[in-house]
């Protein structure tokens, strides 16, 4: 009987045979053992750097502790913004250097908008959606904590002045121990140097490069001609055409292209907008710039320091109201019992109508006031509105009349010539409008001096004519000079000095052989005013006093 073939025969049940391997592979077992052991080396090699990308994102946030990136969530990529601001969602055609900056609604942009709100250390910033009409996208709470304060104080400490805060002879007067912040003295006259310089600072070198544009003859625009020309950015002023040669003149000064356009300031800032989006450069305004708004809060650091034991600071409260805003914060987290308070004047009461709304409220009334400035421009910033809800105590009105009175005070106490956003502090507490005061360390803020010689000049006649140190009268004397010489006599035993006398005869129809004459005489004050007035009165009935 013939046997199957060896590959086709059966294999007996329980019989082992040993594998047959080629001698070109190896055992099965220690490829196994090959391949598990080639596992375990990937595993720690991927464990290992998940724990040192871990690692680097701790390091990041305890370097950075506000900087919760913000994404766009339109389809274009966008790169995260320095100091965690904003992402822009942006057509084509938009410009590249407008990421981080507020637009008008005239260039078809989209406005972008910063939460701001002062939080302590260690505490955890909640999240907020954030709609845009275009696309949406999703934003958190802009934090002005005190190490962003600290940092803007060391970026500026080359280029703006620490600002003497000094004991004021005004002290005894009002009844406190009053210190005068005089941020006056800066190089273009305001504290807008501080946020400004900040600000220009932290643009990248694609924007310096390609130059930056601001429109209005503000203080904030001066400071931008002047910083932006010191750091090599080129820098282009839109100004109102009826603005004054000096200020046209010191912007040309501080290095920078001045045009001249439109008759108000929303004329040259439409005209601005539109020479920013065909030229590439960038438009700058006052905004909810943590940067800017660290840069002004600087000036806060600097009061705590200068004036120890501090009880409260007054501060203007304009419709830019950054400089309440960045200083509440830095004060409020040094010193939490420190009363900050707010004054406006009473003819442009921007913040106070737009707190109790509770969002900005702006009128055709407002802006451009050439007596105002800063103080009478629209609030139109939500967040930095928020954040003075926050943490200002207290804000006031006074009168024009108030704030002319406080200039005087400072020229003849404190030889300080300032405009009405400077004095404004002071008015509030010359007007009795802050009793809680007396007896207490308080510093005022003069963040601001810049005013024509033309409008100083009238500002200080209608200040002394409030003050009673100068008055104004007419009476009927007759075409003899011993008439004259018997008024001269009466001024003369009243001790007061004769600043003008006027004498009108022929255009005056009513009485052929009389003289009207017109008088203006420096009293001490009211009391002497008054005792001058009624020793006329006794002498001239026909006397016409001028009133204030």
């Amino acid at each position: 009987m013939d046997r199957p073939p060896a590959r086709n025969r059966p294999r007996p049940r329980g019989t082992d045979y040993p594998e047959i391997q080629s001698p070109w592979l190896p055992p099965y077992t220690a490829v196994a053992k090959i391949l598990l052991q080639l596992f375990v080396y990937v595993a720690v090699v991927l464990f290992s750097y998940a724990e040192e990308l871990i690692s680097r994102r701790n390091n990041d946030k305890e370097r950075n502790p506000e900087g919760a990136v913000l994404q766009a969530g339109c389809s274009k990529e966008q790169g995260s913004l320095e100091n965690s601001s904003l992402g822009q969602c942006q057509p084509p055609n938009q410009l590249e250097q407008l990421k981080g900056y507020v637009e008008e609604d005239g260039l078809g942009g989209n406005a972008k908008t910063w939460k701001l709100k002062v939080l302590t250390h260690g505490e955890e910033p909640p999240v907020m959606p954030f709609k845009s009409r275009v696309c949406q996208e999703t934003s958190s709470f802009k934090l002005i904590r005190l190490e962003d304060i600290n940092t803007a104080a060391s970026q500026i400490q080359s280029g703006v002045q620490v600002t003497p805060c000094t004991y004021s002879r005004l002290s005894k007067k009002y009844g406190m121990e009053l210190y005068l912040k005089k941020e006056f003295l800066q190089y273009t006259g305001s504290v807008k140097d501080r946020g400004v310089l900040c600000l220009l600072a932290s643009l990248n070198q694609d924007q310096q490069r390609k130059g930056v544009i601001v429109a209005s003859d503000s203080n904030f625009s001066m400071a931008v001609a002047y910083h932006a020309s010191e750091l090599q950015i080129p820098v282009f002023v839109i100004m109102p055409t009826n603005t004054s040669v000096t200020r046209v003149r010191m912007c040309r000064d501080y290095g920078a292209v001045v045009i001249s356009f439109g008759g108000t300031a929303k004329d040259s800032r439409s005209h601005a907008q539109q020479l920013a989006q065909k030229n590439d450069y960038l438009y700058l305004e006052e905004e909810d710039n943590v940067k800017y708004l660290s840069g002004l809060g600087t000036m806060g650091l600097e009061i705590f320091k200068q004036v120890p034991n501090l009880d409260a600071v007054v501060f203007p409260a304009g419709g830019p109201c950054g400089l309440l805003a960045g200083s509440a914060a830095a004060l409020k987290q040094l010193n939490p019992q420190v009363s900050v308070i707010g004054v406006q004047p009473e003819s442009f009461p921007v913040i106070k109508h737009s707190l109790k709304m509770s969002h900005p409220v702006e009128s055709q009334t407002w802006g451009g006031h050439m007596f105002y400035r800063d103080l009478s421009e629209p609030c139109s910033r939500k967040n930095t509105l928020q954040l003075v809800g926050e943490l200002v105590d207290k804000i006031v009105t006074v009168t024009e009349e108030d704030i002319l009175i406080a200039m005087l005070r400072l020229l003849e106490y404190e030889r300080a010539t300032v405009d009405a956003e400077g004095a404004i502090g002071l008015a509030a507490i010359a007007a009795g409008k802050l009793p809680e005061l007396k007896g207490k360390r308080v510093t005022v803020v003069l963040c601001s001096g810049n005013l024509s010689l033309t409008l100083l000049q009238q500002c200080i006649q209608r200040a002394l004519t409030l003050d009673s140190q100068t008055c104004k009268f007419s009476l009927w004397l007759s075409d003899s000079a011993g008439d004259i010489g018997k008024l001269l006599e009466i001024l003369d035993r009243e001790a007061v000095r004769v600043l003008d006398i006027q004498k009108e005869h022929g255009f005056v129809t009513s009485k052929l052989f009389m003289t009207k004459v017109t008088c203006v005489a420096e009293t001490r004050d009211k009391q002497q005013a008054a005792q001058l007035r009624s020793a006329l009165l006794e002498r001239y009935p026909s006397l016409e006093w001028m009133q204030q």
